[in-house]
């Protein structure tokens, strides 16, 4: 039996994803067909299958990469001694993920798929809930340390930060008179103002 060299095995998951994420953009979850993936990726269906059984588990793969980085950005914020600033690095660390158009189409397109499909919805809500969560608790870790407002709560106000990024995104996506870094300074005086 041949070894799996792991890093190759690794490049080509991600060739696959990002593939993947490309069609997804352009055509939605519904109207991308795996062949066409396949048409991305440079590879046969055999090979594809070798890595994803289905559509769906390209899917879930996307959800769960894009779970990892979010995590990795917090583990990274965590050494910012400034709670205020840490949430700035988010937003604007997201602001520019959000100018990227596959970027921008593949999070509108998760939304209203999530309207559709359970499956997807329950993926997506999962990622979700685990940036909520450690938003709360950067906001919690400003508040004991008397950088943030202590009269906010917590969960409403982690609720509202990622409502204006999703409304960024979707503003991208709608509005081609929307330049983010020509709008990105009233953002961030509006989140420091909000948090102070």
């Amino acid at each position: 039996m041949r070894k799996v060299d792991p890093d190759k095995y690794q490049a080509k998951l991600h060739q696959i994803l990002e593939a993947a994420v490309v069609c997804f953009a352009e055509k939605g979850f519904r109207g991308t067909s795996t062949n066409q993936i396949c048409s991305a990726a440079g590879m046969s269906p055999g090979n594809l299958f070798h890595y994803f059984p289905s559509k769906q588990a390209i899917i879930e793969a996307i959800a769960e990469e894009d779970r990892r980085e979010m995590s990795e950005r917090f583990a990274q914020l965590a050494a910012e001694p400034d709670a205020i600033v840490a949430i700035e690095r988010l937003v604007n660390s997201l602001l520019l993920q959000c100018a990227d158009p596959v970027y921008a189409k593949i999070g509108v397109e998760v939304v209203a798929e999530s309207m559709r499909n359970p499956e997807i919805a329950t993926l997506f809500a999962a990622s979700e809930a685990a940036i909520k969560n450690d938003l709360v608790a950067l906001l919690q870790r400003g508040i004991v340390q008397g950088q943030i407002d202590a009269t906010l709560e917590p969960k409403f106000a982690a609720t509202w930060l990622i409502a204006l990024i999703d409304g960024a995104v979707t503003r991208s996506v709608l509005d081609p008179d929307f330049e983010l870094s020509t709008y990105t300074p009233t953002l961030m005086r509006m989140i420091r103002r909000f948090l102070e």
